[in-house]
């Protein structure tokens, strides 16, 4: 029949950065990433919780 498309693996844990040898602007400009790649991050779960509330709110029972 129809067959799924595998899905990507999920990463298991990041590994760091080797931060030896940066700069002072290096390390701000990896924080900065940090903090986008987090705050993507939130917002991926803020979309779930939302379609979640929403099935909820859905298939409740009166």
């Amino acid at each position: 029949m129809f067959e799924e498309e595998p899905r990507p693996k999920r990463r298991q844990g990041l590994e760091p950065a080797k931060l030896e040898g940066w700069d002072v602007g290096e390390l701000r400009d990896y924080i900065e990433a940090l903090r986008a790649e987090i705050n993507r991050a939130e917002a991926a779960l803020a979309k779930q919780d939302g379609h979640r509330s929403a099935a909820e709110a859905f298939f409740r029972r009166p």
